[in-house]
Parts: structure tokens; sequence; C-alpha cells
């Protein structure tokens, strides 16, 4: 009967009421959005912190790219943050006198969501170095980590045959750029077409159709690129005008298989270095023999370094090739999230969520304010691991991201954050990060808010304003 009556109560009471300490941003539950936040402050260990505001912060919402913090602090975790991946080049050949394999060279991808052309042709290189002037066998590309991984998105299935973006890329142990190729795109004589080249090898990978016009100096530049076709019949399709004063311009859209991008990216470079080999390069998901031998190798960056891709930029590629890595191979991208989401329902207080991805692009993924801020103080409490994760979030003063450039100084200041967005099937605002206030306390904050198909279009300045506003109160109040 008593919560019946308090119920009844909270009813009665508007909605900013029901919003302590966020006044402004309850002003998006009028509109009909989901809203669930929490800010608070950290507290000494064993004593909690003071909370400063919260809108039904155990409601479970999606989280979008915020949870790449998941991902962030189980990577740490599991790895910490010199860790480094190793791609091989690999053989059950031997070298004969004259510098010529006889056998296949295979690439044994590691998993590094951060290879790229470059470290390609320093594996070319290596190979150079000790000797290898032809290959009388074939060329393989092994993904057998991981690859090729079922699309379980929207924009993954589509990018199979299409594709006008780079994030929808698929995902692979053996993917290079990110998954996507990249064209430089400059202009050509006033009147002709512009000059399209690869970003990467001497002739573009995929045949390319260019209707881009070149317009005099002042008159305007838009264009478009798409790729169209799968594996075996990828074309680019470019459209549009440029205009002669404009500087190149480099474009990324996903391949139509990461693993195959890589065999045709490797086959190039080697033709380019003048080390012939046999047929056209392959993908296999064989690993190579046990009795191979390396030949070549390359280490990338550490996980330090890559976490900074995937949470400034907020890569789609990186974070799930990472989240398959950790989940000891899997093939399956929900099955690789679920391990996430163990590593966080360990946290003490954390409460329920699902990931079925650790990028966010899966519009399943569920959490709360709550938990999201326990996974933030859980890092904060890691000394070894903190600067390395605090690094991948953003000062919006200063950020890669400038839309996040908003509020006053307070806020521009004396926060880090991360940001997470999704605008179909409904639309996603999320943000999480921490907060210092004017005595030098730290604090965390998370704010998740939802549509649905009925609510309308919601920009980021809707949220980041009120957001904002609340905060600075909250801040200076301390």
């Amino acid at each position: 009967m008593l919560r019946s009556t308090a119920l009844f109560l909270a009813l009665l009471l508007p909605l900013p009421a029901l919003a302590e300490g966020f006044t402004h941003l309850a002003g998006l539950m009028e509109r009909g959005f989901a809203v669930g936040a929490e800010a608070r402050l950290l507290g000494d260990g064993a004593t909690p912190g003071e909370r400063l505001g919260e809108i039904e912060p155990r409601r479970q919402l999606s989280p979008a790219s915020v949870s790449k913090a998941y991902l962030s602090a189980a990577a740490l975790s599991e790895w910490g943050p010199q860790h480094r991946f190793s791609t091989r080049l690999v053989t059950t050949g031997s070298l004969d006198e004259a510098g010529v394999l006889q056998g296949d060279l295979i690439l044994d991808g590691s998993g590094d969501p951060g290879l790229v052309a470059e470290d390609l042709w320093k594996l070319v290189q290596g190979l150079r170095q000790r000797g290898v002037t032809a290959i009388a066998g074939g060329l393989e590309v092994s993904q057998w980590r991981f690859g090729p991984v079922e699309c379980v998105t929207t924009d993954r299935c589509q990018a199979r045959q299409r594709s006008a973006n780079a994030y929808s890329a698929g995902l692979s142990s053996a993917g290079v750029n990110h998954g996507s190729w990249c064209l430089s795109i400059r202009p050509g004589r006033v009147g002709q077409t512009a000059q399209a080249a690869s970003c990467d090898t001497a002739e573009p990978l995929v045949p390319l159709d260019n209707r881009i016009d070149t317009v005099a100096a002042g008159g305007g530049t838009e264009f478009s690129v798409e790729r169209a076709g799968e594996v075996g019949s990828e074309r680019l399709i470019l459209r549009g005008r440029i205009a002669a004063d404009v500087a190149p311009r480099q474009v990324h859209r996903a391949s139509a298989d990461p693993a195959w991008q890589t065999a045709r990216t490797l086959g190039a470079l080697l033709a380019q270095a003048g080390i012939p080999f046999e047929g056209a390069p392959g993908v296999t998901q064989t690993p190579p023999p046990a009795e191979a031998r390396e030949l070549a190798s390359v280490t990338g960056r550490s996980l330090h370094e890559l976490l900074l891709g995937v949470m400034h930029y907020s890569n789609n590629y990186m974070a799930d090739v990472l989240t398959l890595g950790l989940a000891e191979g899997s093939q399956d991208l929900p099955a690789a999230g679920a391990a996430l989401a163990a590593f966080a329902e360990g946290l003490p207080n954390h409460g329920p969520l699902t990931l079925d991805s650790g990028s966010g692009l899966t519009t399943t993924n569920r959490t709360s304010a709550a938990g999201v801020n326990v996974l933030l103080e859980h890092m904060y409490r890691q000394p070894a691991l903190f600067p390395s994760f605090v690094a991948g979030l953003q000062s919006p003063a200063t950020g890669v991201m400038r839309f996040i450039r908003r509020g006053g100084d307070t806020f521009q200041h004396h926060v880090m954050l991360k940001t997470g967005t999704l605008n179909q099937p409904f639309a996603v605002r999320a943000v999480g990060g921490y907060f210092r206030t004017a005595s030098g306390r730290w604090g965390v904050f998370t704010v998740l808010v939802n549509g649905s198909g009925s609510t309308p279009y919601l920009s980021w300045p809707e949220v980041l304003d009120p957001l904002s506003r609340d905060l600075e109160a909250m801040i200076q109040s301390r």
C-alpha cells in the first residue's frame, strides 16, 4: 500500500521534480524521449560518493558507441596498454640459391585492428631483406582466428553488396585499412574528369566509374563515392564535381570483404616490389601449418594507441575486431559481446546489461547510466590502466569531435567524455565520462537518451546544451 501511494504521488510531480540535479535535461522527457542519467562524486573506496543528480539511473537503454568504454576497459584489463599484435608472413617452402621461394607464402592474420597498407609494405621489404626474389607458389591470406564474420547489423549486411561509408566494414582477423578501400581524389584540368588514385597501390585494385567533373576555381565541390558489387565484381562509382583550386581529398569506403582486400593489396605490393607469385591471391580459414617458418613480421601499434582510434574516432571496425579477439577468436560477434558483458557484470553493483558488440553498432546493446558509472569508477581505481583509459576520452574544449564543443568554460575544461550516436531505427544520444569539481574532486556521469519511432530527430545540441548547464551547476557547487 505504501509503495502504491508513493508511486501515485510521484506521478503527480512534474518531470523536472523527478530529475534531481538534471532539471534542464529533464525537458527531453517531456518531448517523449526515454532518459537515464546519473552524476555522482567518487568516494574514498570504502564510502560511496555523493550522488549529485539522477533520472531513472537503472533504466536499461541503448548506449550506442558508449559501448566502446566497456570494450576499452576489458581490453586493457586482459592485455595491458603495451600489448601489440604481430602479423607474419610464413611458409613451409624453402628458399633456393636464386632467392626463389619454393612453396606458398601465407599471411598469418593476427587480429590487429590497426593493420594498414604501410605494414604490408614493411612485410614485403622484410621478404626482400631475406633475399626473396620470386615465389614459385601461391599467395594466401589466413583469417583462421576469425573471419568471415556473419553480419548482424543492417549496415554491415548491406555493405557486402554496396556501401557509401567506411563505418560498416566487415570483420576479419586479417583485415587491412579498417576494411575499407581508400581513394585520393584531386582536380584535373577544368572541363575534364577529376583524378582518382589509390592511396595504397600504384593502380586502383577495383575498377573506377569516375564521373567527377573538374570545374573552375571557386565553382563549388560536391561529389559522392559509392562501392558496389561483391568480391570479384567490386567497383567504385564516383559522381559530382570538384573545383580546380581544391586540395586532394581522401575518401574511404567499406570493401566487400576485408580479408580479400588484404590479399589483393598484398599481391599488388609484391608486384610493385618485383616479387612475382603464381596465380591470384587467395583467402583461407585454415591456420598455417605448424611447421611453417617465419620469413617476415611486423609489430603493430600498442593497445594504448589503438584505443585512441577506437575511442576518439569511434572506429567500429577496430572496436569489434578487438571484441572478437578478446573472445579468443569467436566467429560470432554477439557471443564475443556477451564476453564483454560478463566482464562488466562481474563488477560490484553494475547490474544487468546486454552487449551484442563492442562497437555499439548493434542496436540491441543495453545498459544503464548507473552501470556505466560503475565501470568508469572501476577504471579510475586501476592506477596501471587508468591513464590509458581516460586518454581515450575527449575534452569538449580540445576533442577531435567538434560537435562536443558546447557549454561554458566549466563544461569545456572540467569534463572528459565519450559519446554515442545512432539514428536508426531510433535516435540515441549517449554520453559518459569524468568531471572535476571546483574543489578538485573527481566525479562520474552518464546520460542515455533514446527515442522511438514516434519521437522526432534529436540533434546533439539538444542534449549537450542542457547537460552542460546541469553539469556546470554540479561542478561549481562542490
